[in-house]
């Protein structure tokens, strides 16, 4: 048993070692950390001590309960910084916790000792009978197997014994059966511990899948050639389509608003401010005479038609995720009954939402000042009235609009009754804002990466995603939405939509696309980033079939990026994405590492020619150690196969490799390290 720090006087924030610097820990544990079961944490802590013997750190993995599940010693990161960091992995959601612990190495601090005064012949025949001690004593602790116990009484013998050499005296001391035991379980002494920091982890939804979007009233919507009349789509039609988007990967069907449509101030094709008598309006300016955010759009059918889309859905292995857009129609039931939940201008009127220069007459935002309680209570009725119609995904529409509070009590009431209920924050914003969504309890969030097209961007977006924020924000990778269509899409043809869909699929966990993608849709209306003729305001025919068919469709592309995520664990995590170099400055680089319970390795290697009007040659720089190839890093003479999961190509790979990529024929390179 490891003898405990000595006591220390109180109030001292010091204890025997200084652990300080704990990661991830968000605002000093104030909020939890996120993680969903299996996926690796990158933990970390400065750690020090004084004078020159070995320092030990560890981090602890705990239970709910309070019982250890995990504990994993920390390698030194970085030259000099006393800065240590390793990976914990928890295994089921839950509340849990961890601690770093920070101990005198007794076994480091001999073998570091020993090694130089034997090689000297400093102090040999003292070197050698304190190992001899300390292997005979680490023998007699019967928390160690009965295996590692005979190997250190044996090493023990072995270095007492002065018929030998002091050569050979020394290896029994360091053989590597040795070193493996005392890896299992290092000879340790006046161990110090940092605080106990929260980790919430979540079930796999949360933070790992793939989410398809599409408005059910154009799927089955139906056009009369004679007359230009539209007959909207159903729900029961819109289920037809779920097959389709089952068979591409994906695992999220994510609906708009379905509700009611007011009809003051409806918006008309290409938001324009006068819409015709069969105009269906923006599913976003919710609520008519037929009521609100509590009921089904009469076009779209019933809740019964709702509850037969939601099983449909789930035969086929997806989930539904429904939009919740908190704001109104002029036309809402709400404007009547509580006309206090809005704000109303000096001149009588209520306020309506504008994002300038964008304005959206036909919406006004809700007011949580006036009267939080009642608002709040009604907002998470309507939640749990979806949730008892099988919606456990919410997209939530501008919650950086809303105070923060409100979230953080939403949420969490939400999870005390449905703890697998998730929530989306579709929050284009400030960087201190979307932080703190994350941190009040957002499993999940809309990101810049739709803007980020560069290599210099994309690095940068990168490292901000799996390294600065990860403990609190996950990024979910849409590559278009209703409203974004990029300048990169509108220009960058074919080789564009595949550049984008594959780094969204391989960067994340989590990514999207929105329906009309897999067809390249890439015209813009004039002066704006969104689609001509956008389906917000309007029904849209699409020949899913048909253009597959005649090989004009990327659902085949999507298909397979969709199957190697699935194939290949490295890719469902977030924290262990590391960036390569090359010499070209439109080629990135960068690869993803897990290892697995059962002792293998998953490495996926992407490089990405993000210049999708040419052909980029570049030498690519990878680094070894981070590919977990051992000994490579050191003697650099690394050579292994990679198997492109796209192409089907192999190469012979090592440190430095040449790499040629043709925009029009295959813009990025997805590779898998065989071992």
């Amino acid at each position: 048993m490891p003898a405990l720090e000595p006591s220390i006087p109180a109030k001292l924030r010091f204890g025997r070692f200084p652990i300080t610097d704990v990661s991830p820990v968000i605002e000093g544990g104030a909020f939890p950390a996120k993680a969903v079961a299996g996926e690796g944490i990158v933990v970390g802590a400065t750690a020090f001590r004084e004078g020159h013997d070995q320092l030990g750190v560890s981090a602890v993995l705990y239970s709910a309960k309070g019982k250890e599940k995990q504990r994993v010693r920390l390698s030194p990161f970085g030259q000099g910084l006393d800065r240590w960091q390793g990976i914990l992995t928890p295994t089921k959601a839950g509340e849990w916790t961890f601690t770093i612990e920070a101990w005198h190495d007794r076994y480091g601090t001999w073998h570091h000792n020993a090694e130089i005064k034997v090689a000297a012949g400093i102090d040999v025949e003292l070197m050698l009978a304190e190992g001899a001690a300390l292997l005979a004593e680490a023998a007699d602790d019967d928390e160690r197997t009965e295996a590692d116990r005979g190997t250190f009484r044996a090493a023990s013998y072995a270095l007492a014994d002065g018929s030998r050499s002091s050569v050979e005296r020394l290896g029994a001391g360091e053989s590597a059966e040795v070193l493996a035991a005392v890896g299992r379980l290092p000879i340790r002494e006046l161990v110090s511990a940092s605080e106990h920091y929260p980790i919430l982890v979540e079930r796999e939804r949360a933070g790992r899948g793939a989410w398809y979007e599409f408005f059910p009233r154009s799927e089955g919507a139906v056009r009369n050639p004679e007359t230009g009349e539209w007959t909207s789509g159903t729900l029961r039609t819109a289920a037809d389509r779920l097959p389709g988007v089952a068979a591409m990967g994906f695992d999220v069907i994510y609906l708009p608003p379905i509700h009611p449509i007011g009809r003051a101030f409806r918006k008309g094709p290409n938001n324009t401010l006068t819409a015709g008598p069969g105009d269906p309006g923006s599913p976003w300016a919710i609520g008519a005479a037929e009521g609100g955010h509590d009921s089904i759009h009469p076009d779209l059918g019933t809740f019964e038609d709702f509850d037969a889309f939601v099983a449909r859905a789930e035969q086929l292995g997806l989930e539904v995720a429904l939009d919740l857009a908190l704001q109104a129609s002029p036309d809402h039931p709400w404007v009547t009954s509580n006309p206090e939940w809005f704000t109303t201008r000096v001149d009588g009127t209520i306020a309506y939402a504008e994002n300038p220069p964008k304005k959206y007459q036909d919406i006004y935002p809700l007011n949580f000042d006036n009267d939080p309680e009642g608002l709040s209570k009604e907002i998470l009725r309507i939640v749990h009235l979806w949730i008892d119609h099988g919606v456990k995904i919410f997209r939530v529409d501008n919650p950086h609009t809303k105070p923060v509070w409100f979230w953080e009590w939403l949420i969490g009431k939400v999870a005390k009754k449905d703890p697998d209920v998730v929530f989306l924050a579709e929050a284009f914003t400030r960087p201190a804002m979307m932080k703190a969504l994350g941190r009040a309890g957002f499993q999940q969030s809309y990101s810049y990466f739709t803007w980020r097209n560069t290599r210099a961007e994309l690095e940068e977006f990168f490292t901000m995603i799996s390294k600065e924020w990860a403990p609190f924000y996950r990024p979910n990778l849409f590559v278009n939405t209703p409203d974004i269509l990029t300048e990169f899409l509108q220009f960058g043809g074919k080789p564009g939509f595949k550049v984008r869909a594959a780094l969204a699929a391989t960067a994340s966990p989590l990514w999207g696309v929105y329906a009309g993608f897999e067809l390249f849709e890439h015209v813009a209306r004039p002066g704006a980033e969104e689609y001509i003729d956008n389906e917000k305001y309007e029904y849209k025919q699409r020949d899913w079939a048909g253009e597959e068919a005649a090989g004009l469709s990327l659902a085949p592309y999507i298909t397979r990026l969709n199957e190697i995520r699935r194939a290949h664990p490295a890719l469902a995590d977030l924290q262990n994405l590391t960036l390569h170099s090359s010499t070209d400055d439109s080629t990135v680089v960068f690869s993803k590492h897990k290892e697995l319970p059962d002792g293998t390795k998953d490495t996926v290697i992407v490089v990405a020619n993000v210049d999708p009007h040419s052909t980029r040659e570049s030498t690519v720089t990878l680094d070894l150690a981070a590919l977990h190839l051992d000994g490579a890093a050191h003697d650099g003479g690394a050579s292994f196969r990679v198997d492109d999961l796209v192409s089907g190509q192999s190469w012979q790979w090592g440190e430095h490799n040449y790499v040629r990529l043709d925009a029009q024929v295959e813009p990025a390179h997805i590779l898998h390290l065989r071992r």
